[in-house]
């Protein structure tokens, strides 16, 4: 089935889909579920079970392949990596978790947002404290709280949301995607987290 498709482009595909052709929609969800994958293990960052974030993600691009609109919406791939992307979000969210457990995790803190005018990993903000030994970890680690803590209390909504989403390595264009609002609005909100949260260290 494979090499039947492998030369055709998504939008083709989806055309051929929607004239009939039932196969196409096991070949595209087989061509896609590494995109879904790597998403998941994003969003596991935030929290909840990998492979039900997996399972969510297929979701996702099953109805992404059900609604793809190329009059409408840009390239497949970008929808679909959307679609993913928000309901993935969006279970993280609803499980109810502590939202800020992802500052444990060094790899997403260097996450730099090169759209923005500001390319400043939140990383090069918090302190380095160079801990070597169990102590220094376990004061690390309670000063960590003491910062989710903070974190909680003076952020907005909108900000915790937007903060969530840049930890898992999304541009600023990104996550209002995901967040459906303005490029600007989310652009501002990520520079005034940034500049609380110096602050509050």
């Amino acid at each position: 089935m494979r090499e039947k498709y492998q030369d055709l482009t998504d939008e083709e595909l989806l055309s051929r889909y929607r004239d009939g052709e039932k196969n196409i929609m096991d070949y595209i969800m087989d061509k896609y579920k590494n995109l879904v994958r790597s998403k998941a293990g994003t969003m596991f960052i935030l929290g909840g079970d990998r492979e039900d974030l997996i399972q969510e993600g297929m979701i996702a691009l099953f109805q992404a392949i059900r609604d793809y609109d190329s009059g409408r919406d840009a390239s497949f791939l970008t929808f679909a990596d959307l679609c993913v992307t928000r309901k993935m979000y969006s279970a993280v969210r609803a499980s109810g978790r502590k939202k800020h457990a992802p500052l444990n995790s060094y790899i997403s803190l260097y996450s730099s947002q090169k759209e923005s005018d500001e390319d400043i990993p939140l990383v090069s903000i918090l302190p380095d404290d160079g801990v070597s030994n169990p102590e220094e970890a376990w004061i690390d680690k309670e000063n960590l709280a003491n910062l989710e803590t903070k974190i909680d209390q003076e952020l907005s909504s909108f900000e915790k949301e937007v903060l969530d989403l840049y930890l898992t390595g999304l541009s600023y264009t990104q996550i209002a995607r995901v967040l459906d609002r303005d490029d600007k609005a989310t652009d501002n909100a990520l520079h005034r987290l940034k500049n609380k949260i110096r602050k509050m260290l």
